[in-house]
Formats: C-alpha cells, sequence, structure tokens
C-alpha cells in the first residue's frame, strides 16, 4: 500500500513536469506541418500533434483532483492497432509486430488513454530488450475466475505482449514494477511502473514471466462493468 502510494505521488509528479514541454512540442509540430506540401509528411506530423493531445489529456486527467481514470467504451483492438502504428513508425527495420486477437472480447470501458500508453510502454520496453530486431506478438484472449489482489472476477480481458528476446535478468525479476528499477544504462526505470499504475487504476493487474526467447506480460482486465 505504501509502495502504490509513493507510485501514485510520482506519476502525479511526472505529469506535472511534462505538462510545459508538451505545449512545445505541439506548437513546433503545428509550424512544421503549415510548412509541409508533401501530404505523407503531414501525416506523420499529424501523430505527433495527436499523441501530444492524448498525453496532455492523460496529464490533466492525473493531475485532476482524484486521479480517476475517464471511462468510455472502447475496442481494445483499436487501441493495440495504435500502438503498433506508433512503434513501427519509429523506423525499426528488423522488427515484426503480429497480432493474434480473440474477436470475442467485447468492448470494455476504460480511460482510452491510460491504456494506450500503458501498453506502449510495455511495448517499448520489448522493443528496446529486441534491439529493434525480432519479433512482438501481441494477444488477446478472455480469462474466466481470476483473481486480481483480493477481488475474484467472473471474466476478464487478458492483452498479451510476447517477445523473443534475451529475456529479464533474474536480478531484476522481483522489483520489475518498482520505479527507478532498470536494467538499461539509458532507461529511467519508470515505464514500467507507470503501466502497473495505469491498469491498477482500471482495477487490473500487470503480471510476466520470462526466460530467454520468451517474455510474456500479461495485462488482465476486468470486464464485468462494460
Amino acid at each position: 500500500l505504501e509502495q502504490s502510494r509513493a507510485l501514485n505521488e510520482l506519476v502525479r509528479g511526472l505529469a506535472h513536469e511534462i505538462k510545459n514541454p508538451l505545449g512545445g512540442l505541439r506548437g513546433a509540430a503545428q509550424l512544421l506541418e503549415s510548412e509541409l506540401a508533401d501530404p505523407a509528411l503531414r501525416e506523420y506530423t499529424s501523430v505527433i500533434i495527436e499523441e501530444a493531445d492524448r498525453l496532455r489529456a492523460l496529464v490533466d486527467r492525473l493531475l485532476g483532483p482524484s486521479g480517476l481514470p475517464r471511462r468510455e467504451r472502447l475496442n481494445l483492438h483499436e487501441v493495440l492497432e495504435h500502438v503498433r502504428t506508433l512503434v513501427l513508425a519509429e523506423g525499426h527495420l528488423g522488427l515484426r509486430i503480429e497480432r493474434d486477437y480473440d474477436p470475442s472480447i467485447p468492448e470494455l470501458e476504460a480511460d482510452r488513454d491510460a491504456l494506450v500508453q500503458a501498453v506502449l510502454n510495455i511495448v517499448r520496453n520489448a522493443v528496446e530488450a529486441l534491439a529493434g530486431e525480432g519479433t512482438i506478438w501481441l494477444q488477446t484472449r478472455t480469462e474466466r475466475q481470476v483473481t486480481i489482489g483480493s477481488v475474484r472476477h467472473r471474466l476478464a480481458a487478458s492483452v498479451r505482449i510476447i517477445d523473443n528476446g534475451p529475456g529479464v535478468p533474474e536480478a531484476l525479476r522481483e522489483r520489475l514494477f518498482v520505479p527507478l528499477v532498470t536494467g538499461r544504462a539509458q532507461g529511467t526505470g519508470l515505464g514500467l511502473a507507470i503501466a502497473q499504475n495505469l491498469v491498477g487504476r482500471h482495477g487490473g493487474i500487470i503480471e510476466f514471466e520470462s526466460r530467454p526467447g520468451h517474455t510474456c506480460f500479461n495485462l488482465l482486465l476486468p470486464l464485468e462493468a462494460s
């Protein structure tokens, strides 16, 4: 509980710090877009503007009095497709992102911006583990009789992000979701902690299993409210 409170404060602090730079980023992208004649290039500036708006909206909610997600009915696969498009647009030539979706998963009530950020953090972690070369699988399933914390859920959506990288180092596994814990020289140790926090605000949890050649992060989201 104490760790959860500390993480909430950390997330709010980070949200406050990135709020102003987001405005500058969006403004610069708008100026660049106005100078571009090629519609294909303007698609990239549109992505920057849309992502800046998404992050700004998410930051505003995190800094709000409740910090609760703004729920709306959404298609989970649309969230995953959006993340896939963003990551592939980063130009990792040796990277493949495969999909294996369960079409029977119903729409759920969730904060789209928060789920995009949670999934994006995990997928980018996988890209870094693969050094940009390898395969990531986005897989969805429904799971029945799932216990999250002390609550038993009749039905939950399972989003599995799987990669064929080297695996999570043994020394990091017990503390993987603790803020500032990282195995990379350039890492911040915040991506997975923030992802867990955002999923937790939906009553869900992120679990993982890892061995060389197979790492799977499993986001479990209750479906009862949907």
